[in-house]
């Protein structure tokens, strides 16, 4: 071997941050003096060990894997071998999206399709806390290989997935307690952080909602770890769901290490994943780190290091992050757009449903949509004319009168004086005013009148201003949908002048072009022809319109065969006759 050539590389995390559910594979590389150029190593399996030698001067044998070989450069006189262990065999085709078990289940799937045992048995892994939930694959996800299943199952469970040292696939979680302490003596350089990185949340893409669910810990002060969109995290009840990522809280929410880099005198025991404790120097004693990148030197020097982010820089990013959450997961699944409509010509409105909003929109997949409008109604209600009775009392005061002498005995005058007297008087009264319209609006969508919900408003003469909203259900991707707007008024009449409709229809995946639903529009004008018998009838024409927006040349022809009867004649008229276009 040439010398200060071998080493091997893993981690379980990125460069940044703790990170759940990896499937890093570890790398080694040597250079070996050899001049054989007879044998193929690709694919050639690579068992490394390291022989320590313990009191009494026995070696004890140390495996540090097995690899297989991935690139081999023959030189004159050395031979260069790359090679990566067998996590790299779980980059094979998944086809399996109709799995459904618990997390044991998809580990052994995966491990029996790309031949590789399994380190842990079936009790060790449903004991866990997720361990013996039921799991089923969503539809829409993005698994293209059994590592990415394994990165899902990794989630769930709370840890990540390594091949150890015999070769053996092994779920590890992380810890917070210490397996070694590093001394002084023991580095040759080390750097710490001031601060300790821990996490207090996780937040996790729901697709049926398309929404980011939050889970916190009191008090919520330090990181959230993003699950992203997990397609075993989908299906079942709510409280299911929330259990299974408050379970991975709480696996989580062990971590609580200070980010370190350090190159130590070597010990080939430490792996990926293993809790560690630094005196000595600037270390602090009391914390402990984990080993989430290790850089093995044959024959020389071990690196180690353990990332993580700062909770108060990164804090107020989190927060944001979980306020923002379900915009941004709606944004990730469609864009969102917007169809608006101003009418350009007036109308008025009497008691015939007439149509002041019409929207037409498409969308590239199937979801929701909402409509808004706001009209300005110049209303002319109808006068009306009341009656009512006038009552009241007249007083007549008193009078004195002389006697005369009655024109008739038998009809006596009045004789002395006459006293104050009061009347109840009732006479009919009656008057014009301005009376009361009632608007009524009506929604359509794609040519079903939608007869629960009918706005509808009672106003009196003057201007008026009117919100509409309507949330639209099941929008059929690539399918042109109509939204139509009816008003009718009783009691009056409304005017809406150009400009005074102004409304929208909003929704996810907006902007994609408009498919041909199939619909052709068929005119009938008919005018005075003359018929034998008194009848004339102008002229008949039938005006067919159409379009297909596709580049291949289609026929169209319609036959019209039978008998077509013409009311109030005894004869009916033959109509036998074909017409087509192309």
């Amino acid at each position: 071997m040439s010398k200060g050539s071998g080493y091997i590389t893993s981690q379980c995390c990125g460069s940044t941050e703790i990170e759940l559910g990896t499937v890093y594979a570890a790398e080694m590389g040597i250079s070996l003096f050899s001049d054989i150029d007879r044998y193929t190593l690709e694919d050639a399996v690579v068992t490394l060990s390291y022989h320590l030698q313990v009191a009494g001067g026995a070696y004890e044998e140390v495996p540090m894997g097995i690899f297989e070989v991935s690139e081999a450069n023959r030189k004159a006189k050395c031979l260069e071998i790359k090679a990566y262990d067998y996590m790299v065999r779980f980059e094979k085709a998944f086809n399996g999206f109709e799995a459904v078990g618990n997390a044991f289940d998809f580990m052994n799937l995966c491990a029996s399709a790309c031949r590789v045992e399994l380190a842990q048995t079936r009790e060790t892994i449903e004991v866990l806390p997720n361990g013996s939930t039921n799991l089923s694959i969503y539809s829409d996800n993005d698994i293209e290989t059994y590592r990415d299943v394994l990165f899902y199952v990794g989630q769930v469970l709370g840890g990540f997935f390594v091949i150890n040292r015999s070769g053996q696939l092994e779920l590890r979680k992380y810890g917070n307690q210490p397996v070694l302490t590093v001394e002084r003596k023991h580095r040759f350089t080390s750097s710490f952080s001031d601060f300790i990185t821990r996490y207090t949340a996780v937040s996790s893409t729901n697709l049926r909602t398309q929404t980011a669910e939050y889970y916190a810990l009191d008090p919520d002060d330090g990181l959230t770890m993003n699950l992203g969109v997990n397609p075993l995290l989908q299906f079942g009840l709510d409280e299911t769901r929330e259990q299974l990522c408050r379970n991975i809280l709480a696996d989580l929410s062990v971590v609580d290490y200070v980010p370190f880099d350090s190159d130590t005198i070597g010990n080939p025991a430490l792996d990926v994943g293993d809790i560690l404790s630094f005196s000595g120097g600037q270390a602090d004693s009391t914390k402990i780190a984990c080993i989430t990148s290790n850089g093995v030197k044959i024959g020389g020097r071990q690196t180690i290091k353990c990332v993580g982010k700062n909770p108060r820089l990164a804090q107020a990013k989190s927060k944001n992050d979980k306020n923002i959450s379900g915009l941004l997961s709606q944004i990730e699944a469609g864009k969102i757009g917007i169809h608006t409509f101003t009418n350009a010509s007036a109308f008025t409105v009497a008691d015939v449903d007439t149509k002041i909003i019409s929207i037409e929109f498409a969308t590239s997949e199937d979801n929701h949509a909402q409509f808004f409008g706001q009209v300005i109604v110049d209303v002319d209600a109808d006068s009306v004319t009341r009656t009512a009775a006038a009552a009241g009392n007249v007083v007549i005061p008193s009078v004195a009168v002389d006697e005369p002498e009655p024109a008739d005995p038998d009809m006596p005058g009045v004789v002395g004086n006459t006293e104050e007297q009061t009347v109840a008087v009732s006479l009919p009264v009656s008057w014009t005013e301005d009376g009361q319209a009632v608007i009524t609006f009506t929604f359509e969508f794609n040519d079903e009148i939608i007869s629960i919900h009918q706005p509808v408003e009672t106003w009196h003469s003057g201007k008026h201003t009117v919100l509409l909203y309507y949330p639209i259900e099941n929008v059929i991707a690539n399918y042109t949908n109509t939204f139509n707007v009816y008003m009718r008024v009783s009691g009056g009449t409304a005017d809406v002048d150009t400009g005074w409709c102004v409304a929208s229809v909003s929704g996810q995946s907006m902007g994609a072009s408009a498919a041909w639903d199939g619909t052709i529009t068929v005119e009938d004008y008919i005018g005075r022809t003359g018929i034998s018998g008194g009848l004339w009838v102008r002229q008949i024409v039938d005006h067919v319109a159409f379009k297909i927006d596709e580049l291949v040349q289609r026929n169209y022809s319609d036959v019209v065969i039978g008998r077509t009867a013409l009311g109030a004649f005894a004869m009916p008229v033959d109509v036998d006759g074909s017409n087509s276009v192309s």
